[in-house]
This record gives C-alpha cells, sequence and structure tokens, in this order.
C-alpha cells in the first residue's frame, strides 16, 4: 500500500490533501507544511516524496526539536574531523546523505538562528560546508519542513529569520486538526485497529456503534496520534472484547484526568441504545468470505439490514441468503482492478487477502475448531483444510488463552 493511500479518511479534507500531495509531490518545490501536533506532517512529508520523481532515493527525516542546538548544525551538514571535542571522524551530514532524495526538517520553528543562514544557503544554490571546514559542497535535494508554530508571527518578532520564511513557504500545505476531520474518525478506527491487532496478534472484535459514535463527540487535542494511543490502549485492556460505549467513556475520562485536559471537551452518553445485531463483525466476515466481487456487490446494494442478534445466525451463509445490508457508507466496497477498495479505512486488500485473514480469525474465534469454523464460513471442513494447507496457516494460527 503506498503511502499516499495510507492517508486515511473520505472527508473533503481528506480528499482534498491527497489530490494536493498528488499535484504537489511531481513538483521539486520547497513545502512548508503546517498543522497541530499528531495531525500528520511526517506522514504527509512521505507521501510528497513517494508522489515524486526522487521517491526510489533517500527520504531523511530531522526532528530539530530533538537535536542539541549546539550539535543541530553538525547533524545537518557534517563535520571535519577535530573540529570540535568528540568529533574523531569525518561525517556526512543529513544534507549530504539525502542527496538526490528528500530532507524532511520537522519542527523547523526550533532551528537557531545560525544555522538559518546556513539553511538558507543550501536553499538557494545547494551549497554547505561541514563545520570546521572551509570547502564548498553541493547537494541537490528537495527540502520540506513542517512545524506547529506561527512562523510568520516569530519572523515579525525578529524570531525566526524573514527570507527564509519566505523561501520555506513557497509551496505551504495546511493540515486540519482531528476535530475538523470527524467524518474521518470512523476510518481511522478501523485502521488503526487493524493494525494494531494484526502486528501484535490480539484477537479484534471491533468497536459498537455508540463508542464510535461517542468517540466522534471528543475533541481530540492529541489529533491523530491520540487517537491512535488511544486505539491501541483500550484494545489491550479490553483484551481483544468488543469495546463498548462505556469502555470508551472511562478510558476517556482517565486519559483526561492524566493529561489535566479540559474536561469540557470530554462526551457523555446522551442516548445509548443497544446494538443486538454486531453489525460491524458480520460485515467484516462478509467482506472476506466471499470470492466473487460481483455477488458481494449485489448483496451490499440490495440487501437491508434485519434486527437479528449475532446468536441467532449460526451460519454466515445464512447472512448471505437473508437481508442484511451495510450500516456504515464508511464500510463500502468498490471493485477496481479485481481488489476491494476501501481507501477510507483499511487500504487495498486483494480477495484473497480477504479470505485468508476471514479464516485467521475465525479460527482463533473459535478455538481453532475446524467444524464449527468450517460451518461458520460457509465452507466444507475439506475446503477449509485445503485453505488452510494453501495459505501456510497451520503454524499461525494461535489460540489466546
Amino acid at each position: 500500500m503506498s503511502v499516499l493511500k495510507s492517508i486515511v479518511g473520505s472527508s473533503h479534507e481528506a480528499v482534498s490533501l491527497r489530490n494536493l500531495i498528488e499535484t504537489i509531490g511531481k513538483s521539486d518545490s520547497t513545502t512548508l507544511i503546517l498543522g497541530e501536533s499528531g495531525t500528520g506532517k511526517d506522514l504527509t512529508a512521505r507521501a510528497l516524496h513517494e508522489a515524486s520523481s526522487r521517491k526510489n532515493n533517500p527520504f531523511i527525516p530531522v526532528n530539530c526539536g530533538a537535536i542539541p542546538k549546539d550539535l543541530l548544525e553538525s547533524e545537518l551538514f557534517g563535520h571535519k574531523k577535530g573540529s570540535f571535542t568528540g568529533a574523531g571522524n569525518d561525517k556526512k551530514g543529513y544534507f549530504e546523505e539525502a542527496n538526490k532524495g528528500t530532507i524532511f526538517l520537522d519542527e523547523i520553528g526550533e532551528t537557531p538562528i545560525e544555522t538559518q543562514v546556513k539553511l538558507l544557503r543550501v536553499l538557494e544554490n545547494g551549497e554547505f560546508m561541514r563545520v570546521g571546514e572551509a570547502k564548498t559542497r553541493k547537494t541537490d535535494v528537495r527540502l520540506i519542513a513542517a512545524t506547529n508554530k506561527d512562523l510568520h508571527q516569530m519572523a515579525n518578532n525578529g524570531e525566526f529569520r524573514q527570507d527564509l520564511y519566505f523561501r520555506l513557504k513557497t509551496v505551504t500545505v495546511a493540515l486540519p486538526p482531528l476535530r475538523k476531520r470527524i467524518q474521518d474518525i470512523s476510518a481511522f478506527i478501523e485502521r488503526f485497529s487493524l493494525e494494531f491487532t494484526r502486528s501484535n496478534d490480539i484477537r479484534y472484535r471491533g468497536f459498537t456503534p455508540e463508542a464510535i459514535r461517542l468517540m466522534k463527540r471528543y475533541d481530540w487535542p492529541g489529533n491523530v496520534r491520540e487517537l491512535k494511543h488511544f486505539i491501541e490502549k483500550i484494545i489491550v485492556l479490553n483484551k481483544g472484547e468488543r469495546i463498548s460505549v462505556e469502555n470508551v467513556q472511562k478510558e476517556l475520562i482517565d486519559s483526561s484526568i492524566a493529561n489535566t485536559s479540559k474536561n469540557s471537551t470530554l462526551p457523555v452518553i446522551v442516548d445509548k441504545t443497544t446494538n443486538k445485531a454486531e453489525i460491524d463483525l458480520i460485515l467484516r466476515q462478509l467482506f472476506m468470505l466471499k470470492q466473487d466481487t460481483e455477488l458481494i456487490q449485489n448483496l451490499i446494494l440490495n440487501s437491508k439490514v434485519s434486527n437479528r442478534s449475532p446468536e441467532s445466525i449460526k451460519n454466515i451463509g445464512e447472512i448471505v441468503k437473508g437481508n442484511i445490508s451495510l450500516p456504515e457508507k464508511s464500510m463500502e466496497i468498490i471493485e477496481e482492478n479485481g481488489y476491494f477498495i476501501n481507501n477510507s479505512a483499511i487500504g487495498d486488500f486483494s480477495i484473497k487477502e480477504l479470505e485468508k485473514e476471514a479464516i485467521i480469525r475465525t479460527l482463533k474465534y473459535f478455538n481453532n475448531n475446524r467444524r464449527k469454523t468450517a460451518r461458520s464460513l460457509g465452507l466444507s471442513e475439506r475446503t477449509l483444510y485445503r485453505k488452510i494447507d494453501e495459505y501456510g496457516l497451520e503454524p499461525k494460527i494461535k489460540i489466546n488463552s
């Protein structure tokens, strides 16, 4: 999955961002990314690099705020042996390492004025000198910078060089905070949950619709980063069980107290209804169970939801024959080149990948009972054994205690 497609969401803001990245990524223009902490500036910079002609060359990210100011110049431009205490060897800087590629300077507002002068020079003509060396060197890089500070105000206050500021903002990308992208929260939840549970081999039964609605009413002052960490934490604490609205509210309150955030941003449960049909779990299985794209599309477009509990559905084949449709637009499937596309949530997955994931998750759910798994998936036991062998799943199925 490309970095560009990893930019989650179907909101106007998300679509506009992907289009902008695709447009300006093709140029070598210096780009300034603006946005609050946690809005995805690093991901955006990587996407710009991937969309450029330099994508096969180095991408070097540098957090200017994490490097001591007296070492920043050496890290960026390199140094000559003996130029300062501890400089035991000649060293290339990041600008040399990034030659023909892209260098990403995050927290550019933290750079000292002295370093800003040298940054301006390398931006203007690609020239720089290593610390302690009189030799001028050349580099060919595209520079992308990012900050959560107001560089315009800093320049007016003499805290940031105006000439460098004007040079940096040749092209500006403004990232909206998560509270302006409420529509995308469901997609973020799905993406982060699947990534985390797969990489950590955790059973995942999803969030209830009420839990998701509650999460959409929270301000998320830490933006996407805060949401990602919250999802990982709540999945671990609930041991792979379905996450309820009560679970979410408790963790939001605990997090708010721990971070001394404004409690006024916390949502409260107003209208809690019981969702007897675990619809998103059923849908996830539907994605994975059918190998015929056309059949699934017809099912999604033509069927209707019935208020049935998951306990009453003994066989996934019963779902296919029945009248169950998608409750969430964010879960819709589009066919493109033999793939199921759900770019706003989990990226691109082939039919075989979806089927493999369904078998893995269903085997875990039934504690490796293959008869129950086959029945649930609407397969014969013989077919299930063949697919387990085909996908090499035998040693990979681990049962959570």
